[in-house]
C-alpha cells in the first residue's frame, strides 16, 4: 500500500527522487503518453515556477506543489477533475491537496485586514501579515453528504453541472452554528423535502472543488416526498437496485459511498 506522510518542511536528507504537481491557471500539469505521469525531474520546469510548497513524501519519493508561468515542451494540462481520472488514486490524492495549497497561496498575497502584502510563517503552513500579524491558513470548507435509503431504494439527485446522465448522493455545506448532524438533516430537507433518521456515519474525504472536506453518512428516509430545490437540484428520484443510473467515479467518496451501500443492501 502506498503511504503519504504530509508535511510543510522538507524531509532531510532529500530523498532520491521528487514528484512535481504542477499547475498553470488552474490546470494539473502532465506528461502524456499511453497513461497520464506526474512529472518527475524539475529540468524543464526550474525556470517556469512561480511558487512551490513542499507537500510531503510518499513511497520515499518527495512532493512539491508548483506554479507554472507557462507550459513547459512536452507537457499537458488538464483540468485537475480529469486528470484525477487518470491517474493513480494515490497521486490524485497528493493532487487535489497541490490545487488547495496552490490556490491558497495565489488568493492570500495581501492581507485581508489591512492589505498588506503577507509572507510565508516558517515552519507552518501559513501565511502572515507583518504589519498586524493576520494570519491565514488554507482555507477548508467542510460538507456533508448523505445517501438517503427507503427499504431497498435509494435516493439520488443531480445538478445541472454533472455530467449527462449522472446522479449522485446529496451534499451541502456547513453553515456557522451547525453541527454536522443538523446540516446534513438541513440540506436533505432544502434541497430534496425530504426528512432523514438514524445517521450512519461512512468517512470523509478532502475535495478540492474547491477546497471541502466531504464528511458521509448513510441515512434512513423518516418522511416527505421528494420536491427537488428550485435552481439547486435538476432532478431526484428513488432508485431501485436493478435499475441505477450513471454513478459517480470510485476515487469520489460519493462513488464509493453509492457502491458500499449497495453492496450491503444486496447481501
Amino acid at each position: 500500500m502506498v503511504e503519504f506522510f504530509a508535511s510543510v518542511t522538507p524531509v532531510q536528507p532529500p530523498a532520491a527522487k521528487a514528484l512535481y504537481f504542477a499547475f498553470l491557471e488552474g490546470k494539473l500539469v502532465l506528461l502524456p503518453g499511453e497513461t497520464l505521469r506526474i512529472p518527475d525531474d524539475d529540468a524543464n520546469l526550474a525556470t517556469l515556477i512561480t511558487a512551490r510548497h513542499y507537500l510531503g513524501r510518499m513511497d520515499d519519493v518527495d512532493c512539491w506543489s508548483a506554479n507554472l508561468s507557462s507550459l513547459p515542451d512536452a507537457h499537458e494540462a488538464l483540468p485537475l477533475r480529469m486528470a484525477m481520472l487518470g491517474l493513480p488514486a494515490e497521486q490524485a490524492a497528493v493532487a487535489g491537496r497541490a490545487a488547495q495549497i496552490i490556490e491558497w497561496d495565489r488568493a492570500h498575497r495581501f492581507c485581508g485586514v489591512c492589505a498588506t502584502p503577507t509572507e510565508h510563517k516558517p515552519g507552518e503552513r501559513a501565511r502572515v501579515c507583518p504589519a498586524c500579524a493576520h494570519i491565514v491558513y488554507p482555507r477548508i470548507s467542510p460538507a456533508m453528504m448523505a445517501l438517503v435509503i427507503k427499504g431497498r431504494e435509494i435516493l439520488l439527485g443531480r445538478s445541472a453541472h454533472f455530467p449527462p446522465g449522472m446522479y449522485s448522493a446529496l451534499a451541502g455545506f456547513v453553515e456557522p452554528g451547525e453541527s454536522a448532524e443538523e446540516c446534513l438533516k438541513r440540506e436533505v430537507r432544502e434541497e430534496v423535502g425530504v426528512e432523514v433518521a438514524n445517521l450512519r456515519y461512512f468517512g470523509s474525504q478532502s475535495w478540492p472543488f474547491p477546497h471541502s472536506l466531504m464528511l458521509a453518512f448513510v441515512a434512513d428516509w423518516a418522511g416527505g416526498e421528494i420536491v427537488p430545490q428550485a435552481g439547486e437540484i435538476e432532478d431526484a428520484q428513488w432508485f431501485a437496485l436493478d435499475s441505477l443510473p450513471k454513478l459517480p467515479p470510485n476515487f469520489s467518496i460519493a462513488g464509493r459511498l453509492i457502491r458500499a451501500t449497495l453492496a450491503s443492501l444486496q447481501a
